[in-house]
């Protein structure tokens, strides 16, 4: 049995995060969101990996390498252009003699579900359902009992016909390369227009899943799967971090090696800190990722936050956290949970007042004093006006 893992897009959502790094690289409890998929797909006993990648894939290939740390063989086959989920599973076609499973790269799962589509009694094709309380933001999946009959990818402005979704796993024969071929689409081909194709066929057989499934698609997301995980895991202070013992760490966190945590600072729950961080005193820091080599400075208060690599959050800057509405690649999300995200080798001046919702582009500049609301491009000088 072969495991081809779909890790070839950029995500273009969490930007700017994702423009210096894949979306699978983005870290989880300071682990790639990749290598949770990977484990997954090892502990069911799938030793054969085929790793499809294309964009800025070396951060993928150095990373994870041939496989040996995780015990299984891993293949790259590279995507060039990121023209959907259907074309990259194509991708793998000249290194499968056989059935094969597909799983997305940015979805944490339990190997259970991977054991289950993987096994022999499971027949090819299969696809993995879940029930949702936001169906249109997936592919919706119609059922005449166990079989598929239609699988609508994202609908948008019609009723729903069902509350079951795809949940990114399926299991194939090599017959699914020809149907990948032979679907119509404009534009991307996403493997769901093949699987209707085949649904249509009435050859589509649906495995029921209620375990742990963990999607990161948007930057508040990238916050709940983190706390998600560490309510799990519990607290993780590395051997090499300096935690000054009158700092406070109230709930489970995730202190990564070299951080250093400066007297009276206070970490809460949901909270990772990437190797070389450095919290200042004083600093308050709650549900937040902040990214290795990035500094908080003294005072600051972070809630609902992503801090990108090598950036500083200048002394007594505030983010407040809490609801927003947010714009991310030409759509609009009400009610979202999120209080700054701020790219990579962005400098933010002291007493800085970020509001809900804020994002800043890397390489962004913000003088000190300034109140944010709203977007800062990639490069921009802010000041206060």
């Amino acid at each position: 049995m072969y495991a081809v893992i779909l890790a070839a897009g950029e995500g273009m959502r969490l930007r700017p995060l994702t423009r210096t790094r894949p979306k699978p690289m983005v870290p989880i409890a300071n682990r790639p969101l990749l290598e949770y998929v990977l484990e997954a797909v090892a502990d069911a006993g799938i030793e054969d990996v085929i790793l499809v990648v294309g964009y800025k894939r070396e951060r993928i290939q150095s990373h994870f390498g041939d496989g040996n740390d995780w015990e299984v063989d891993i293949t790259y086959a590279v995507q060039e252009k990121q023209l959907g989920t259907g074309h990259a599973v194509a991708q793998a076609e000249p290194y499968i003699d056989g059935e094969f499973i597909v799983l997305n790269g940015d979805r944490i799962i339990d190997s259970s579900l991977v054991s289950h589509i993987a096994d022999d009694a499971t027949p090819a094709p299969a696809v993995a359902i879940r029930r949702s309380e936001t169906p249109s933001a997936y592919g919706v999946v119609s059922l005449d009992g166990d079989r598929v009959v239609s699988v609508d990818e994202k609908p948008t402005g019609r009723t729903l016909t069902s509350d079951l979704i795809n949940a990114g796993v399926y299991k194939f024969t090599p017959s699914v390369f020809d149907a990948i071929r032979e679907t119509d689409t404009v534009g991307e081909s996403p493997i769901t227009a093949a699987l209707d194709t085949l649904a249509a066929e009435g050859s589509v057989q649906a495995v029921r899943y209620g375990g742990r499934w963990l999607d990161v698609s948007v930057p508040w997301n990238l916050l709940s799967v983190n706390s998600s995980v560490l309510d799990e895991t519990g607290s993780h202070v590395d051997t090499a971090a300096v935690v000054h013992g009158s700092a406070t760490i109230a709930g489970p966190v995730d202190i990564d090696e070299d951080v250093h945590v400066h007297p009276n600072a206070t970490l809460l729950a949901g909270t990772s800190l990437g190797a070389n961080a450095e919290i200042g005193a004083n600093a308050v820091i709650s549900n937040t990722v902040v990214l290795p080599d990035a500094t908080v400075e003294a005072g600051a208060v972070l809630h609902d936050c992503i801090v990108g690599s090598n950036s500083v959050v200048g002394a007594n800057a505030t983010a407040s956290g809490g609801d927003a509405t947010v714009a991310l690649a030409g759509e609009l999300y009400e009610s979202a949970r999120l209080g700054a995200l701020i790219g990579d080798n962005v400098d933010i001046g002291g007493g800085v007042t970020l509001a809900p919702g804020t994002i800043i582009g890397n390489d962004a500049t913000v003088h000190e004093g300034t109140t944010l609301d709203g977007h800062v491009e990639d490069g921009a000088t802010i000041r206060r006006g």
